[in-house]
């Protein structure tokens, strides 16, 4: 390396270098406050729960409100969102492999992450497939291969994981759109699955607001 070189990437590594250790001093510490609150919340759970049943202002028939509705989002996000996104890569799995595409593995693995994110979904991995479908110059495929991504399985994740979570949840779906959404700009990846709950949970409070402290109708 030249002296140029040398003194470029010392520069570089000046400017940089504060930046690396804050971010990752920031990262470790918040890693340790997650599992040192986990410890206690883990080996205290029953106090947890005995000492925020006692002191929450609240009714008791709200308070097992809450822990009802919760579970059931939980669960409903939890189980709902992942088994629609592997639903979707099953089904365009059979497509995959029906139009002959290389690395099935890949693709299914691709397209059930993708199903996950919301607005684009699985088409971030069915139209690429297209495309080089079309790169190839097999037209017939790539077009085949658009019309089966949007009309099938796209559907399958604009119905079945809707019912799914209204099943399994009661959960309206503009709640799980604009919680994903909301989930994804706070949260990152995890988003996907605390977002619709924050959302559902804050009408919650709002309806449990109403029923503590609003006065009956004459």
């Amino acid at each position: 390396m030249s002296d140029e070189n040398i003194r470029t990437f010392s520069k570089f590594i000046a400017e940089k270098l504060p930046n690396i250790l804050g971010a990752t001093f920031n990262s470790l510490t918040t890693i340790f406050m997650m599992y040192f609150i986990l410890y206690f919340m883990l080996t205290s759970t029953r106090d947890l729960e005995y000492w925020l049943y006692r002191n929450i202002p609240l009714k008791d028939e709200n308070l097992h409100l809450i822990g009802s509705e919760l579970r059931k989002l939980v669960v409903s996000n939890a189980l709902g969102i992942p088994l629609t996104a592997i639903l979707q890569g099953i089904v365009a799995f059979f497509g995959y492999w029906f139009l002959g595409t290389d690395d099935l593995g890949f693709w299914f693995v691709f397209t059930c992450i993708a199903a996950m994110i919301p607005f684009v979904g699985a088409a971030l991995a069915y139209v690429p497939v297209a495309i080089l479908f079309f790169a190839e110059g097999n037209n017939t495929n790539g077009i085949i291969m658009l019309i089966y991504g949007f009309g099938v399985v796209g559907s399958v994740d604009n119905i079945f994981r809707f019912a799914l979570q209204k099943k399994m949840g009661d959960v309206h779906p503009l709640i799980t759109v604009f919680g994903v959404i909301a989930g994804l700009n706070l949260f990152g990846f995890i988003g996907l699955i605390f977002g619709p709950i924050l959302i559902a949970m804050f009408i919650l409070l709002i309806r449990i607001y109403i029923n503590e402290f609003s006065e009956p109708k004459p």
